[in-house]
């Protein structure tokens, strides 16, 4: 059985430290909360071996000689849209009065995707050999994150597990809406870009070097204008060192992603999307609306605060929002509300901070929270309208200047051929 090392605050906030051996994160986090104790983290230190054994089909009648693998390419995973749509259906299932398991296979029935069919009905056996639903969906961690099983727990805990699939759902929707307007903000200008590229090195490859053939034998030596040499001499590079720039290109990509799954290079890549000048403001935004969200559902839902914060910090997506959500959590953990030590950060505003204090004072922190996300919602929504608008004249000159630029360098050599040839 797996040794699990945890660290949980007693009633007191006096912070407790120990061992256990259990199956599984979930049974050590229920064993911390029979004691009266809040779980603030839980780290396996020591696994379980794992003998591989023979599978045998029920329908063979002979046995192979050799030992049959079952070979897998990977666990199935529900999508984040599949996963929106299964909590909604389970909210309003639950809702009608059906009960779990009968929800659970009514929706494995009408699943036509065969990887949800299959996690759903794994979940729904689980349930009916004596699982709760929260224990049933942590056996698919990849498919439930931490911030889907504390939410259903606090839900089952509280006798109102289809209203908090009802918020879940909500905010996976939300969630998913704003992540949506962000990445159409970044593909855009990467789309164009790419089609820029693309019809400049047509050019460069296949039509400069004909007309370059052409002034050599009509102007017989003559000097070209110094805009024709450049774009000559780019043609030229691009054709002798074709390979070379191609392999440049896969290279950085390469040392993109390596760089970007090193801690370091995350965070600094992270630090560096926060401060570009167009994209900068939205990513920021878009950041304290998920933030806020996730906060409020959570502490809304009934999750402790630590627990909360913990989640959000593991779910945030941004190294420089985790490292600023440790802050809080640890001075929340020695007594200290969450306004303070996140107005220290320097990454939320002024306004959200203000807000976020008179959340505490008022004891309606949840509510407050859920305002600055619908906030910060619309305000990502008005700044990607604008991008997009300032974006698409920016993308149209750059364009004219550089497919321009190649035409102008080719026609201005023709004129000097024109008049020699009407001479």
């Amino acid at each position: 059985m797996p040794l699990y090392q945890y660290a949980a605050m007693d009633a007191t906030g006096k912070e407790r430290r120990g061992q256990k051996e259990a199956a599984s994160e979930e049974a050590v986090t229920a064993f911390l909360k029979d004691q009266g104790l809040f779980p603030t983290s839980i780290k396996q230190v020591r696994k379980v071996e794992v003998k591989k054994k023979e599978t045998v089909k029920k329908d063979e009648k002979k046995k192979s000689s050799a030992m049959n693998l079952n070979i897998s390419l990977g666990p199935a995973v529900i999508k984040q849209k599949d996963l929106t749509i299964f909590t909604r259906q389970m909210a309003i299932l639950l809702n009608a009065g059906l009960p779990l398991i009968r929800s659970l296979k009514t929706l494995e029935k009408q699943a036509k995707n065969p990887v949800i069919k299959k996690i759903i009905g794994e979940v729904a056996t689980g349930v009916e050999a004596g699982s709760t639903f929260s224990e049933a969906l942590a056996q698919h961690p990849r498919s439930f994150n931490k911030l889907y099983l504390n939410m259903v727990r606090a839900g089952e805990a509280a006798g109102k597990l289809e209203v908090i699939l009802d918020r879940l759902a909500s905010f996976m929707e939300k969630a998913s809406r704003i992540a949506g307007k962000v990445k159409s903000a970044m593909v855009y200008p990467c789309i164009v870009l790419c089609i820029a590229g693309a019809i400049t090195a047509g050019l460069m490859i296949f039509i400069v070097p004909k007309f370059e053939k052409i002034f050599k034998e009509l102007l017989e030596g003559a000097p070209l204008p110094a805009l024709t040499e450049f774009v000559m001499g780019v043609s030229r590079f691009m054709q002798e060192q074709l390979l070379l720039l191609i392999g440049c290109i896969i290279g950085l990509v390469i040392a993109y992603k390596v760089f970007a799954k090193t801690p370091f290079g995350k965070h600094a890549l992270d630090v560096f999307y926060y401060n570009l000048p167009l994209f900068g403001p939205i990513i920021s935004k878009s950041s304290i609306s998920k933030f806020s969200r996730t906060l409020g559902t959570l502490m809304g839902s009934g999750v402790p605060v630590l627990n909360a914060l913990s989640i959000v910090k593991e779910t945030s997506g941004s190294d420089v929002v985790a490292a600023a959500v440790q802050k809080v959590h640890d001075a929340v953990k020695e007594g200290e509300t969450i306004a303070g030590p996140l107005a220290t950060t320097k990454i939320f505003p002024d306004m959200v901070i203000s807000m976020i204090e008179v959340g505490e004072e008022t004891g309606k922190l949840p509510e407050m929270l859920d305002k600055i996300a619908d906030t910060y919602d619309e305000e990502v929504d008005n700044a990607v309208g604008a991008l997009t608008s300032m974006i698409e004249p920016l993308m149209i000159v750059f364009l004219a200047v550089v497919v321009g630029g190649i035409v102008l360098a080719l026609f201005m050599p023709l004129i000097s051929i024109i008049e020699k040839l009407g001479g």
